[in-house]
């Protein structure tokens, strides 16, 4: 059992759930004796959501409330979340009450065994079909890309230890992206399967578009994860070939010109390049290959002053220093 458990909530619109919501949480932190703490984040909600949280903070020491000055989007509201979260163990679940606070245990069960996340399987959904269709295909591509095999990379519950946080960052819409961020840090990620429920109030707030950003996330999340230290190895690679296949077929053509010219009774009438569609197709390629490797080389010198204080290495842990008596000395907290 974690010492203190920190449950943040992302909030938008979701006035009526707070109150059931909170019920939950606190029922099944006095069922397990959890030392509790609920955050919840109110990101720019406009039916009175700021004002439920208000009470039960004022009710419930416990309670905490964040309010943004507008909607800035779950992965702002995760990470402010985060950020004010104390314990050493934090849960993240929707506001809408079809994640159910009875799981908690089975996520803190499966963290106690050799796991830093514990993501949640919505594996029988309730929700219309143009939503599970779109989220399943995304899903395939999630884990076919990233090699973090998950089911559902895009449900809401969630389970860290405190270190996966502090060792991420968060911006855009990469939160459904945390696991595999935690995985390129070397930490170790897992699900399991937990009950999804029919949403009672409010409405979806995502739609087709969605589909379209999280593909385009991948992409990013893909370049980070692979080549967030070393942008060249991607960009110059891409444009050396480039740059390579240009520069043969420009000598090929190069060859056929004097060729044409030395033997032109074997030939007949002499090639002319700019007559060639393969010579503006090779110029392309050299142009864009130097590009490429020109912007790898930006990349590169980016990354090295910008990247300065940031590690590039995650640590499990250390074995302690040794004192003058040759005792190992444990660090204080």
């Amino acid at each position: 059992m974690p010492e203190k458990l920190s449950i943040v909530v992302p909030v938008l619109d979701e006035a009526e759930s707070l109150p059931t919501l909170y019920e939950e949480i606190t029922a099944v932190g006095r069922e397990h004796g959890y030392d509790l703490e609920i955050i919840f984040v109110d990101d720019g909600s406009r039916d009175g959501s700021w004002k439920i949280i208000q009470k039960l903070a004022a009710e419930d020491a416990r309670v905490r409330g964040i309010r943004f000055r507008r909607n800035f989007g779950k992965a702002a509201a995760l990470s402010a979340g985060f950020d004010a979260a104390e314990g050493d163990v934090v849960m993240t679940l929707d506001a809408d009450l079809q994640d159910d606070p009875r799981e908690i245990p089975r996520f803190l069960a499966e963290l106690e065994g050799d796991l830093d996340v514990v993501s949640g399987w919505k594996k029988i959904r309730h929700d219309p079909w143009h939503k599970v269709l779109p989220s399943r295909v995304f899903n395939a591509m999630v884990s076919s890309l990233t090699g973090v095999k998950l089911h559902d990379h895009n449900c809401g519950m969630k389970c860290y230890r405190h270190e996966v946080l502090s060792e991420i960052r968060l911006y855009g819409e990469l939160h459904r992206f945390v696991p595999v961020l935690a995985h390129a840090r070397g930490f170790r990620v897992g699900e399991i399967a937990i009950a999804h429920r029919p949403r009672k109030f409010g409405h979806s707030k995502y739609g087709f578009k969605r589909f379209m950003k999280g593909f385009l996330d991948l992409l990013t999340v893909k370049f980070l994860t692979g080549y967030g230290q070393r942008p060249q190895h991607l960009l110059g690679t891409i444009g050396l070939l480039c740059f390579l296949a240009g520069g043969l077929c420009l000598a090929f053509l190069t060859a056929l010109w004097i060729v044409s010219r030395v033997w032109s009774e074997q030939f007949g009438p002499p090639v002319d390049l700019h007559q060639r569609a393969l010579f503006f197709y090779s110029l392309g390629a050299m142009l864009l290959g130097g590009q490429l490797m020109s912007v790898g080389f930006l990349a590169e010198l980016i990354t090295a002053y910008t990247g300065r204080d940031a590690d590039t290495y995650s640590v499990a842990e250390e074995t302690p220093p040794h004192t003058e008596t040759g005792i190992p000395h444990e660090r204080s907290a």
